[in-house]
């Protein structure tokens, strides 16, 4: 890699904005110049294809956007991004210049597609950021980062974007933290960056959703800006112009993964030796109740009753969300704890029942 993409890979945070589409030329330039005038922005973004969910939708200029680019790292020093999905985008992209690829979500679930892409790297020096499946899927999103490895990729990020989930209402793409949390624990110092701007769907919550993924040590951003986003050909609700993606950086709190303080290392310690006594005696429980369900499962199989008990179910939930509010947690943690409770329940029971 040049020097220079070596240190904006390398940065931390590693910053990248640009366009959802590039348009125009004159737009592809002035966004550009905008957003390396706030001296913020690593790395300029900007879709040269767009798969889009549905025909008829703007999908891209094509090739005759890259020159735009080439342009613009020209003007700026920027080096430049952009989404491929075949073969052909790859060495069109190669072709001029792009300094760093990425595969997009809905490219990330099909195997068959990553790895046309993957082939098309084998043996080219050059970065490749992995979004997450439309769809949470973990899998299918470390699968995409393998087939890159196998073909001797040597630099590869992740970008989370969201996950589609049907009836959601707050967010365009669901963040479900705890997944791209996963990944990292699965890759120990791979880049991940947030794309606030497809979580959100909206300009509205990204600096809430920027400072989450801060919180959580993501390492960097990748936020759509256009000088004109109200009339922007794609996703213009959740586009920023470069002077309000600066001021919303400006009003981040940026922290540190860690702290050599030794106060401060001596109270975190002691507060999580506290945390794993309190774990221990929570699996000691959870395993006490269990034993309490095997003794519920010989009953019902001894007097043929079903094991889903659905009223006994209701009363369980009512109760503990009750509890559980009054405790300062989460309506929806309780429930999925709860699920997960009685779903090792049923299993205990079941096996109960079935026993030879």
């Amino acid at each position: 890699m040049k020097e220079n993409m070596v240190n904006a890979w390398n940065k931390r945070p590693l910053i990248i904005s640009g366009p959802c589409s590039a348009e125009t030329e004159e737009q592809v330039l002035a966004t550009a110049q905008r957003l390396a005038a706030t001296g913020k922005v690593d790395m300029l973004r900007a879709g040269i294809w767009k798969p889009r969910t549905k025909p008829g939708l703007f999908e891209g200029i094509g090739v005759k956007g890259l020159p735009w680019l080439m342009q613009a790292k020209k003007l700026t020093g920027l080096p430049t991004t952009v989404e491929v999905a075949t073969a052909k985008h790859v060495e069109d992209a190669l072709q001029f210049d792009v300094d760093v690829l990425w595969i997009g979500a809905r490219t990330t679930v099909n195997p068959f597609s990553v790895q046309e892409v993957a082939d098309a790297l084998r043996g080219v020096d050059i970065p490749v950021l992995v979004k997450n499946p439309v769809h949470p899927d973990l899998d299918l999103w470390t699968g995409a980062i393998e087939r890159l490895q196998k073909v001797g990729v040597k630099d590869i990020g992740m970008i989370h974007r969201g996950f589609s989930s049907y009836g959601n209402t707050e967010y365009r793409n669901a963040p479900m933290w705890h997944l791209p949390i996963e990944m990292k624990r699965r890759f120990p110092g791979m880049l991940l960056i947030c794309d606030p701007s497809h979580i959100c769907g909206n300009r509205h919550m990204l600096q809430a959703v920027m400072q989450q993924s801060i919180d959580l040590d993501f390492d960097g951003l990748i936020v759509e800006s256009h000088i004109d986003p109200d009339n922007a050909w794609s996703d213009a609700k959740q586009q920023v112009t470069p002077e309000k993606l600066n001021e919303i950086l400006d009003a981040l709190v940026w922290r540190s993964g860690t702290s050599n303080t030794q106060e401060f290392i001596t109270a975190l310690a002691t507060l999580r030796e506290q945390i794993n006594h309190i774990d221990d005696e929570l699996l000691t429980l959870i395993g006490q109740r269990m034993k309490l369900a095997d003794q519920i499962g010989e009953y019902k199989r001894n007097n043929n009753i079903t094991i889903l008990q659905t009223n006994r179910w209701n009363e369980i939930l009512d109760r503990a969300s009750a509890k559980g509010e009054r405790l300062g947690l989460g309506k929806e943690f309780i429930g999925r704890y709860l699920d997960a409770i009685h779903l090792e329940s049923i299993r205990h029971q079941n096996k109960i029942m079935n026993e030879e």
